[in-house]
């Protein structure tokens, strides 16, 4: 299952990037984040693995990031794999001519799981909603400051 979901941040590229490249920022713009452990290679760089780990209600969910391209400001690129599903992530950005930042997301969900194959043929649009609202939850912290975590 593929989709491209785009946002436009009204603020500068240069601190849209600042703000999304710091590993201590996450918790502020994704939801039920609960730990995030480097695994190998350089921090924040091709090659480098982190594990996020998440809890939503009673199930918890951890995932690794291996980034694939980083080639800021313009581009990042990462997979995440958890149990049954490998995520590809595509992020371009882009100044525009008002001086804020456009941010394009392109994403693949590949399921090796039956289950996981059937819910994404389902129920396509959960996957999309959800990250719509990573999406927002950067915004409103890159913007306004707003954080969804629960340890401020």
């Amino acid at each position: 299952m593929k989709y491209t979901i785009e946002t436009i941040i009204d603020l500068p590229l240069k601190e849209v990037i600042n703000k999304l490249d710091s590993v201590e920022n996450i918790k502020h713009w994704q939801r039920g984040l609960i730990g995030v452990e480097h695994q190998s290679g350089t921090p924040g760089e091709v090659g480098a693995k982190m594990r996020l780990s998440y809890k939503f209600g009673k199930r918890q969910m951890d995932m690794v990031e291996t980034i694939t391209k980083r080639e800021f400001p313009s581009e990042f690129h990462a997979t995440y794999d958890t149990k049954g599903m490998h995520n590809i992530q595509e992020n371009y950005f882009e100044e525009t001519s008002e001086g804020k930042t456009k941010w394009i997301n392109k994403s693949e969900f590949i399921a090796s799981s039956l289950p996981l194959r059937i819910m994404t043929f389902l129920m396509p649009g959960a996957f999309k909603k959800q990250s719509k609202k990573y999406f927002d939850d950067f915004k409103n912290f890159a913007e306004k400051g707003i954080s969804v975590s629960e340890d401020q």
